[in-house]
């Protein structure tokens, strides 16, 4: 992992971010080229956001990118470039929870305070047989003060590390690697053949499903794009105007309807460009693309904060979030 080569505060705080919800194996090259457009907190600071956001795009969860680029310019002009070097100091920042806070001040300060995300619960979880549901604060506020003074014996950088490993590596939901692992000898879970059953984890309800329709809009050559509120979902990125079929609606008519409604054109649907299938965190979409012709009308925001005309070319110079990469890559 490149961050541990060089743990300094500003590269283990980019990684951390990085990590939240994230595989490893994803985060390792955009790290790479993340911090070598930005090496420092003084270079991102003064980063344009866009910028931000488009070497961020394909990682997902770009509030991550949005409230780290806040963050970095709050160290900057009110702490002189220098973070506070606790847990409890860090949490002022946006996009900084307990986990994060801990491990930023326990990998680059050195403060021994446990850092406590899904790996560590279920680690913890199966070596001392506790039934508390993974979703139960309590259980959170359990490991981590039974684990506080255990890190006060030892480095607290290489402890909250090979937690994490183990967890991820090692302790996996489901078929842990037992014989592998050094805590298996004092795991009430591996002597009492409950690792399947350990951690508790409560049944996810059904994750809705929605159609969406939207439209590349073309007008003299050039294409229509819509940049999102910064406090939206997906805030700051660029997509097609479009949105979700009501009941009864057919995707051509969603798709006229809805960019009427967003930008205050009346334009021609055509045939469709691309069917796209993506699944965010809490819900999933089929998105259908339509190539649709200008009409009449002025382009004007309504349900978003920008509207650009741009030629196809210019496409890749935007951010734009999966879904709407995926098509603008068949245009």
């Amino acid at each position: 992992m490149p961050w541990r080569s060089d743990p300094s505060a500003y590269k283990v705080w980019v990684s951390e971010i990085m990590l939240q919800q994230t595989q490893v194996v994803t985060v390792i090259p955009y790290f790479d080229r993340f911090v070598l457009r930005f090496p420092s907190f003084k270079a991102l600071a003064s980063a344009d956001l866009q910028d931000v956001l488009k070497l961020w795009e394909g990682l997902g969860y770009y509030s991550r990118a949005r409230n780290l680029h806040q963050a970095v310019r709050l160290i900057v002009g009110q702490f002189g470039g220098r973070p506070p070097e606790t847990a409890e100091g860090l949490r002022q920042f946006p996009g900084i929870g307990a986990y994060t806070a801990a491990a930023i001040a326990s990998i680059a300060f050195g403060e021994p305070v446990p850092s406590v995300d899904g790996n560590v619960l279920r680690v913890c979880s199966r070596l001392w047989g506790l039934d508390t549901p993974m979703r139960d604060k309590a259980l959170a506020d359990d490991v981590r003060a039974r684990l506080t003074p255990l890190i006060a014996r030892v480095n607290p950088s290489h402890f909250n590390q090979a937690m994490m490993e183990t967890g991820a590596l090692i302790c996996k939901p489901r078929n842990p690697q037992c014989g592998q692992c050094l805590l298996s000898r004092d795991c009430v879970a591996f002597r009492t053949n409950r690792t399947d059953e350990l951690p508790v984890v409560e049944k996810a309800g059904k994750v809705p499903h929605y159609r969406i329709a939207v439209g590349v809009i073309w007008k003299r050559g050039k294409i229509l794009i819509a940049r999102r509120g910064e406090k939206q979902m997906l805030g700051g990125l660029w997509e097609f105007p479009g949105g979700k079929l009501e009941k009864g609606e057919t995707p051509e008519r969603a798709a006229a309807r809805e960019i009427r409604e967003e930008t205050g054109l009346t334009v021609g649907v055509g045939a469709p460009v691309a069917t796209v299938k993506h699944t965010y965190s809490h819900f999933k979409i089929t998105m259908t693309a339509f190539r649709c012709e200008w009409v009449s009308g002025r382009a004007r925001p309504k349900a978003s904060v920008e509207l650009k005309w741009i030629a196809p070319a210019e496409l890749t110079d935007y951010p734009m979030p999966r879904a709407n990469r995926r098509i603008a890559e068949v245009i």
